[in-house]
């Protein structure tokens, strides 16, 4: 594991949790957020060692302020910052890739089912881990993928 100054993980920490709150929140209910939030926590502690010890620390609130948009960026800014301060060490930011992916998708599916809105902000989170190619869990299990747009054809 690289060694990381206090401020980077502060980024780090803000991101995971905040990617992790932005599909909780795309998708809004009160027993809802109960069951995302422990689902989330589940999987951020099968982490790995190295990335578990990057989540240790002070609190780290959300984005304050602003419209829901800007919040969104401000989170998904934190999660490309995150990836870029990861880029220390390859493995810890293939591991902090996975858990996080991983924990959005858990968090989307401990509610109902997966809803467009919730898939909307995986896809986003996915986009700003530099995962947007990454088959979700679901995906990779076999499931029946959730409805929306065909697929564009490709041109002849």
């Amino acid at each position: 594991m690289a060694d990381y100054t206090d401020q980077e993980k502060d980024v780090i920490r803000r991101a995971a949790f905040g990617a992790i709150a932005l599909v909780s929140k795309a998708d809004p209910g009160f027993f809802a957020t109960f069951k995302e939030s422990a689902a989330g926590s589940k999987v951020l502690a099968t982490a790995p060692e190295t990335i578990k010890q990057l989540f240790k620390g002070g609190l780290v609130g959300p984005p304050s302020g602003g419209s829901a948009a800007e919040i969104e960026q401000a989170i998904l800014g934190d999660v490309q910052q995150a990836v870029q301060i990861l880029a220390k060490d390859p493995a810890d930011r293939q591991a902090f890739t996975d858990v996080i992916t991983k924990a959005c998708q858990q968090v989307a599916e401990a509610s109902r089912s997966v809803a467009p809105a919730e898939q909307d902000a995986i896809a986003k989170v996915n986009q700003a881990l530099g995962a947007a190619g990454t088959p979700t869990p679901q995906a990779e299990a076999g499931a029946a993928p959730k409805p929306g747009p065909p697929p564009s054809a490709p041109p002849a």
